[in-house]
């Protein structure tokens, strides 16, 4: 029994091989494509490189990017935003153009991968030349010391710092300010380390250390007792008036 199975499995061998080889290929000929591919949609970030150094971002634009990819069903569930970039190159950028062209070769995707469509097709970018300005730095103190003492003088370093940003955000006008100081609590001179806070978010600090030192001198105020007594002195002077007794 066991020797009629065995001839029945490897008589032919090669002609059943073979057969099974042509059964293989005409299931990956015929099978429908849509059976082994799939679609779907992700949004991805449009990230702006090389902008010009001398022009500014007046504002963020909306860099996102709807694409709708097609791939393997084995794969498609591990592809991710993060599996795909895209960039714009800015660096012939002028403040003259606003409309800025998305071409499908700005978007890398993994090998398996096929880009179906993407949107939108361009992307509105508000560019302004850059400019810098020396602004004065404010310290910004709020109370006031303990009864009995005063603030003689308030110092702050460096005194003036270079900001930089989009022309129609930077106005000489403009002042820096610290974080606050609470004076509330000084009773003796003291140099606070603070944060410098730029009018508008659009704005940049030119120096290596964005923070600043504040020296806030404090004395003990003069009280009452060691000023005179009001009338004291007219009452001396009625004393050596004629008549007084």
């Amino acid at each position: 029994m066991k020797m009629m199975i065995k001839e029945l499995i490897f008589r032919n061998w090669q002609l059943k091989l073979l057969a099974l080889f042509l059964s293989l290929v005409l299931w990956i000929v015929l099978i429908p494509e849509e059976k082994t591919f799939a679609e779907k949609s992700l949004t991805v970030n449009l990230d702006l490189i090389n902008l010009p150094d001398d022009i500014e971002l007046v504002e963020k634009p909306d860099t996102s990017l709807t694409l709708k990819i097609r791939a393997r069903k084995r794969i498609i569930n591990q592809i991710g935003p993060e599996s795909i970039s895209a960039q714009l190159d800015m660096s012939k950028a002028t403040i003259y153009q606003q409309e800025y062209l998305i071409e499908r070769s700005m978007i890398k995707t993994p090998a398996e991968v096929e880009i179906v469509s993407f949107s939108p097709a361009y992307i509105h970018v508000k560019l302004e030349k850059t400019r810098k300005l020396e602004l004065e730095v404010v310290p910004t103190i709020i109370g006031r010391p303990p009864e009995g003492f005063k603030i003689t003088k308030v110092e702050v370093t460096p005194p003036r710092v270079m900001v930089a940003g989009p022309e129609s955000k930077l106005r000489p006008r403009d002042k820096v300010i610290t974080s606050p100081i609470d004076a509330s609590t000084l009773t003796t001179t003291s140099t606070l380390e603070v944060d410098l806070i730029l009018p508008r978010p659009e704005l940049r600090l030119l120096i290596l250390y964005p923070r600043a030192r504040v020296n806030i001198m404090v004395e003990r105020a003069e009280t009452n007792a060691a000023r005179p007594l009001p009338g004291k002195n007219s009452a001396s002077r009625s004393s050596n008036e004629p008549g007084y007794n």
